[in-house]
């Protein structure tokens, strides 16, 4: 993305210090934590990078907003069960706010095409925003309208934001995919140019 993109997007989501105070009511787990998920293609690309960020807790690959059936990785790349690809973040509030993961989320993956994230084309992989609470729902919408007022990607964003629901976490050898399977094709071509790109956009934040 061009420069240009970046410097309307740290207009519009502010300096998104690392330290900002989080949301009224953004949803917490046990001790003080608090989840998001989100989806952005392929689930090993969206791990890698915020596996990368300051307060960011852990990254849990998994699938989500689909039929409700048992489902697993064969039965999701069909695209016919409803499924995303998705990235369950645990994250502390204090360190991190749930608007810079958003900044983070938008500027690492292309919002504007709909199932499809490079030559990754499927309703598996569609962009989204699974909320927990309707806090969470606001902030995404506020953010989304004010990106798409300001024209910052040529295309209306397509993002989805839906409340989270058939959460399954994905079978264990999906899970730290990338740093697990450095020399592996897809690891090598396609998430590592992405993972150097965040880091150069994103320094500050970075662990």
């Amino acid at each position: 993305m061009k420069t240009t993109l970046l410097l309307s997007l740290l207009f519009l989501f502010g300096n998104c210090k690392a330290n900002t105070a989080p949301a009224v009511n953004a949803p917490t787990t046990k001790g003080g934590t608090e989840v998001v998920v989100l989806g952005a293609g392929c689930f090993w690309c969206v791990e890698a990078v915020f596996q990368e960020l300051k307060g960011v807790i852990s990254v849990e690959s998994g699938y989500s907003n689909g039929n409700g059936k048992s489902i697993d990785y064969k039965a999701v790349c069909t695209g016919k069960t409803g499924y995303a690809e998705v990235a369950k973040i645990t994250y502390n509030p204090e360190e991190i706010s749930f608007e810079t993961l958003l900044s983070v989320f938008f500027k690492t993956h292309d919002p504007t095409t709909l199932n499809r994230q490079g030559a990754d084309v499927g309703s598996q992989y569609r962009s989204g925003i699974f909320y927990l609470t309707e806090a969470q729902k606001e902030s995404a919408e506020v953010i989304i309208k004010k990106l798409n007022k300001e024209k910052v990607y040529p295309s209306p964003i397509v993002t989805e934001v839906t409340k989270l629901a058939h959460y399954s976490k994905a079978e264990n050898y999906h899970q730290n995919y990338y740093s697990n399977n450095l020399n592996q094709g897809y690891c090598s071509r396609v998430i590592q140019p992405k993972v150097e790109k965040f880091k150069l956009v994103f320094e500050e934040y970075l662990k």
